[in-house]
């Protein structure tokens, strides 16, 4: 493991920091740029039908992302020996912060798709009430975590 990072450690490392400039980002710009964006649209059917179609795509693509976030973080970490490190510590706190992080993603998308079931069967406000927390509680917590990980990572490849 340590011969095959040391072959490809820059794209490795490139890799595990776009997948999580694409999960943290992607949610930041979906909370503080497109969910306001969304409640100014007056019709509250079109309002939950973006709403759901927003965080539909955000899905294909953040998706692969994690996948890739985590199948890195695994190289990393056996690669470069964290295990028998005093870095040991910060690389585990990281990956519980990710791995939070993922379980509360799969809360996300559990959510959006009975939000869905509500809206097809049209009980607009059954949705929007499946879909509030979304917004309100899980993709923040999401974001700070993540932001959390990115500045351990920094201080990971730092030290």
């Amino acid at each position: 493991m340590s011969e095959f990072f040391q072959n490809y450690s820059a794209l490795i490392v490139f890799l595990h920091v776009i997948s999580a400039v694409i999960w943290v980002g992607g949610m930041i710009a979906i909370r503080f740029a497109i969910h306001y964006s969304i409640q100014e649209i007056q019709e509250p059917k079109l309002r939950l039908e973006r709403t759901l179609e927003n965080l539909k795509r955000f899905f294909y693509m953040v998706i692969p992302t994690i996948l890739t976030l985590l199948i890195t973080a695994i190289i990393m970490i056996l690669a470069l020996g964290f295990e028998k490190s005093s870095l040991y510590s910060i690389a585990m706190t990281k990956e519980i912060i990710w791995t939070i992080m993922a379980i509360v993603f799969i809360t996300i998308y559990l959510r959006r798709n009975k939000a869905q079931k509500y809206f097809k069967i049209g009980d607009f406000e059954a949705c929007k009430k499946t879909l509030l927390p979304i917004a309100k509680y899980y993709i923040p917590l999401n974001i700070i975590l993540g932001l959390t990980a990115i500045y351990l990572g920094v201080v990971l490849r730092g030290l």
